[in-house]
This record gives C-alpha cells, sequence and structure tokens, in this order.
C-alpha cells in the first residue's frame, strides 16, 4: 500500500522519471506505428531495433566508454542503414520484402551479439551495459534519458500532425499520391527515419526484442475499434501510453516473484504484457470488429435467415394450395419441404412471439404483419431467382439453392437496382412475382426435355 501511495502521489523521483519516458514512449511509437502498421512496415521497427545492437557496440569501439548520446547515434545509423538495406533488395532483386526484413534482422543481429562479445571480453566491457540494450532496463532510466525521449516524441508527434495528409494517401494509396505530383518516396523515408527515431528512443526501455510490441500492438488494436484513421490515430495513443503508464506502475508495486529478492518485475516485459492484454480486450469486445460482437452478429443473422425460410415456407405452402387465407399445421409445413422441418415447433413460438403467426385452434394462421413480411421476404427471393436465371444463366430447378444462399443478406438498395434491371427486360411483374422453378401445384420445376 505504501509503495501503490508513492506511486500515486510521483513521490519517488525515478519511478516519476520512468513514468514520464515510458508514457511519453508509448505515445510516440504507437503514433508512428499506426501508419507503419497501414504502410505495411511493422517488421521494419524490428529489423531496425535489432540492427540497433551493432550500431550501439561500433559506437562503444569509437568512443571507448558507455556514452548513452553515441550509443543512440550509433544506434540510429545503422537502423537507417538496416531501412536502407531492405529497401534496396527489395527494388534490385525479386526478394519479397518479407524476406529482406528477415535476413536483415538476423544478420544485423547476429554481427551485434559476436560484436557484444569482443566487448564483453574486454577487461571494462562490462561497464558497457550492453545487455540493457537487448533485453530492456526501464528502471534505470535518469533524467536525461526521459529528456531524450520527450524530445524525439515531441519530434515524431509534431512531424505526423504536419504530415498527417501525406502520410495519409502514401498509407492508402501510394500510387494516388504519386500521380499528385508528391515526393512518395521522401514521405516513405520521413516514415522509416521516425520508426528509427522511435526505435532508437525505446532500446533503454524495452530493448531490441521488445521494442517492436510498441510500434505494432497499440496501432492493431486500436485497429479493432474504428475504420477511421484519425480516431486509430488517438486510439494507437491511447493505448501506448497507457501501456506505458500501467506497466511502470505495476512493475513499481507488484512484489518481487520470490520473497527475499530485492529486484521486482522487469519494467520493459510488463509493458509489452500490457499492450498485449489492451490487445486481447480489444480483440475480444471491440463493437465492431470483436470476437464477441461477430459471433452476436452470426447468432442473429442465423436467426434472421430462419425465421425468413419459415415465412417465405408458410407463404409457398398456401400458395401451392391456391388459398392464402386457409390454416396450416407444422406437419403441413413438413411435407411441403420434404421432411426438412422447415416449421420446427420453435420456430412457430418465435413468430408467436413476434406476432407475425397465430393460433387458431389446433392450427396457425398468418397476421397481417407476417403477411406483410412474408410476401416482401418471397418477392426479394424471386426478384433474385430472376435475375439468376436471366443474367447468370443457372438452371431453374438449381436456382432455389442458390438464390437462398443470398437472398438473405440483400440490401434494399440492391434490391430496387434488381428490380429496375427486371422492369427494364419486361421479366418483373407488380406484387408477388410467379416462382420462376415451381408448377402450379407447387412442385419444383422439371427440367426441359426430362
Amino acid at each position: 500500500m505504501e509503495q501503490l501511495l508513492r506511486l500515486l502521489t510521483l513521490q519517488d523521483a525515478n519511478t516519476r522519471t520512468v513514468l514520464i519516458g515510458a508514457s511519453l514512449l508509448g505515445i510516440a511509437s504507437a503514433v508512428i506505428g499506426a501508419f507503419a502498421v497501414l504502410r505495411r512496415r511493422a517488421l521494419v521497427g524490428d529489423a531496425v531495433a535489432h540492427a540497433a545492437l551493432p550500431g550501439i557496440c561500433l559506437a562503444y569501439f569509437v568512443v571507448g566508454d558507455r556514452n548513452f548520446a553515441a550509443f543512440m547515434l550509433g544506434a540510429l545509423i545503422m537502423g537507417m542503414v538496416a531501412a536502407a538495406f531492405i529497401a534496396l533488395v527489395k527494388s534490385v532483386t525479386r526478394i519479397k520484402e518479407d524476406a529482406a526484413i528477415g535476413m536483415a534482422i538476423g544478420g544485423f543481429f547476429g554481427l551485434g551479439i559476436v560484436l557484444s562479445r569482443i566487448i564483453q571480453n574486454q577487461p571494462a566491457g562490462n561497464r558497457a551495459g550492453l545487455d540493457s540494450f537487448i533485453f530492456g532496463k526501464a528502471a534505470s532510466m535518469v533524467g536525461d534519458d526521459a529528456i531524450l525521449i520527450a524530445i524525439i516524441s515531441t519530434i515524431v508527434v509534431c512531424t505526423v500532425a504536419v504530415l498527417y495528409k501525406e502520410f495519409k494517401i502514401l498509407c492508402f494509396d501510394r500510387d494516388f499520391s504519386a500521380s499528385q505530383g508528391w515526393p512518395t518516396l521522401l514521405l516513405d523515408l520521413a516514415l522509416m527515419a521516425l520508426v528509427c527515431l522511435c526505435t532508437v528512443a525505446g532500446l533503454p526501455a524495452v530493448g531490441v526484442v521488445l521494442m517492436v510490441s510498441l510500434l505494432v500492438i497499440p496501432p492493431v488494436a486500436a485497429r479493432f475499434w474504428t475504420n477511421r484513421l484519425g480516431p486509430m490515430v488517438l486510439l494507437s495513443a491511447a493505448f501506448g501510453g497507457a501501456a506505458g503508464l500501467l506497466g511502470t506502475a505495476l512493475s513499481a508495486t507488484v512484489p518481487a516473484p520470490v520473497s527475499g529478492l530485492t529486484r521486482g518485475w522487469p519494467t520493459g516485459p510488463l509493458i509489452t504484457l500490457v499492450a498485449a492484454a489492451i490487445f486481447v480486450v480489444s480483440l475480444l469486445v471491440a463493437p465492431r470488429r470483436g470476437l464477441i460482437a461477430d459471433l452476436v452478429r452470426r447468432v442473429r443473422l442465423r436467426k434472421r435467415i430462419a425465421g425468413q425460410n419459415f415465412l417465405r415456407s408458410v407463404y409457398e405452402l398456401l400458395e401451392a394450395k391456391g388459398d392464402l387465407a386457409a390454416t396450416w399445421s407444422i406437419d403441413d409445413l413438413d411435407r411441403f419441404r420434404s421432411g426438412r422441418k422447415a416449421g420446427t415447433p420453435e420456430q412457430v413460438r418465435l413468430a408467436i412471439r413476434s406476432g407475425t403467426v397465430r393460433r387458431a385452434g389446433e392450427r396457425y394462421t398468418m397476421t397481417s404483419s407476417g403477411w406483410a413480411q412474408a410476401a416482401e421476404i418471397v418477392r426479394t427471393h424471386r426478384l433474385w431467382e430472376m435475375f439468376l436465371i436471366s443474367r447468370a444463366d443457372v438452371a431453374a430447378d438449381q436456382v432455389d439453392r442458390d438464390a437462398d444462399r443470398i437472398e438473405h443478406v440483400l440490401a434494399p438498395e440492391t434490391v430496387a437496382m434488381l428490380e429496375l434491371e427486371l422492369i427494364a427486360s419486361g421479366r418483373a411483374p407488380k406484387g408477388v412475382p410467379a416462382s420462376p422453378h415451381r408448377e402450379p401445384n407447387g412442385n419444383p420445376a422439371r427440367k426441359a426435355g426430362s
């Protein structure tokens, strides 16, 4: 409780520094990551992160000691080299971009491991602290590190704000932006440069291995909640900032996994786990794209299709009898549909509850509302059948099954277009047209010559 109170009141200077730095890093990485994900450049950040390790090692060889600014400069230069390598391999060879990214990740990271081992074998090599750049060590962040992250975050967010329209067109239609005379190559390079900046800034916090999570996970989570770029960028920033804030807070307050240890949970992995948790929640409960919403839509669609098929079966049964006002029973429907159980007791109960069917002694009859809905369903079904027969050359004895697959999801505008098309060809009478594949007795029409 005391740790939580100190966290909420920001009494601990080190925790305050890490909170601010991690939150700003999460916001900036998520903002530029949204464009990188839409541009299909998400894994370029992973390649840049892995290429930063040899850049840090080479910077150590140059300065001869641990120097944060020199390390960041070396990481940035080598990250840009990795991005240029990917672009070069993709443009001058037939190798796909994902393969080029894999080559960059493996090659540069392997070089970094070799160079780091050489440094660690030196007498003063342990002072370089290269392990913190591989796995991240946000708890050791100092004020200068947070200031550097704040400066980079400001540059990234301001650049995105200025070039928002250009990045938007670049992500969704690069050919159109090129046709308008925009420098698409320079814009692409600017986007990659911002990714490199965020990646390099995040190395001390989450390390080479986990940095890509801050670039990818928040935008992907935000994509479940919206179809518009502006809200997606804002949500990405909120999710990235929340991941940095909550991950740092958990690291500072959750007890150590083993009693007696002074070191608690690592901050970088917890930031990544919080971002992953946000993604899982978005995946499940997002109102438009979430799995639960999709399951609900599927169940509702299945119920709607079953109800529409039931009303169509009743209409066609009474149409075959020649008396639309006649009563009917469940057995009548089952026999009419050749034992396919079109009129189950459950469907009848649902129809009575919805007001489309009412009891008539031991039998049933349709209400006026039910007749109106059934007539509209049958009309849509038969218009689509007539269109398939006349335009798609579907056989009359096969059209019922083909029409049943699509008629339930036809929009009213599509039905109106079908009607106009058939009226123009003289095939769509007013009201409910006769079935194009049934004989007057209600049996399916036979093929010609059979």
